[in-house]
């Protein structure tokens, strides 16, 4: 267009020059306001698309790091329950030896048996905390992984409507532009849900 080069025009180019220079004739008023409503809608769907897909793109990628932070907090629990269990095998030393020592050392070992009971509660305490907390982070990931498909269909399905504006340029056909508002539509609803967490 500018002189340098060259520019390639796409059938929506073509189509916005013809009705701009009047190439229709009697048909000019009917397809132009057509061409410019397909060419508002698709603008708007396109821009929508793409504020859509990036959503998904976070979406999905908060998923994975909450989905991470369930597997370390999962881990941390996991080291406690050995922790736990190592005091219990002290434990049950202990109670061994209480039992099978003289009288006058069995106070010693209830001492130890009764640390070990006190450090277990407290261990437990930590591990099921740990647990709690890798139960939370599942939970975000699967709500954020369900809001990531969410995202995804809804910026498909406005691909399909942008696809269809496309047709419906350069077929001039009604019926396809009404499925590319239909399309377009539903694609805003299933965002809606999206960003209502639905």
């Amino acid at each position: 267009m500018s002189g340098h080069g060259f520019h390639v025009h796409g059938p929506h180019d073509h189509e916005l020059e013809h009705a701009q220079q009047g190439h229709h004739g009697g048909a000019h008023g009917d397809h132009g306001g057509m061409i410019n409503q397909i060419a508002l809608f698709t603008a708007v769907i396109a821009t929508v698309g793409a504020v859509f897909g990036y959503m998904g793109g976070a979406t999905q990628a908060n998923a994975g790091l909450y989905k991470n932070n369930a597997a370390i907090k999962k881990t941390e629990a996991s080291n406690q329950w050995n922790y736990f269990q190592a005091k219990s095998t002290k434990q049950s030393l202990a109670e061994l030896a209480r039992d099978l020592a003289p009288e006058d050392k069995k106070a010693t070992y209830q001492a130890k048996v009764d640390r070990y009971d006190k450090e277990k509660g407290e261990i437990k305490a930590v591990a099921d905390k740990l647990e709690a907390e890798a139960t939370q982070w599942d939970k975000q990931s699967d709500e954020q992984m369900h809001q990531h498909h969410r995202w995804a269909q809804s910026t498909t399905v406005l691909q399909v409507a942008i696809a269809l504006a496309a047709i419906a340029l350069l077929t001039k056909k009604k019926w396809l532009e009404v499925a590319m508002f239909g399309a377009g539509g539903i694609g805003l609803l299933v965002g809606a849900l999206a960003w209502l967490h639905i």
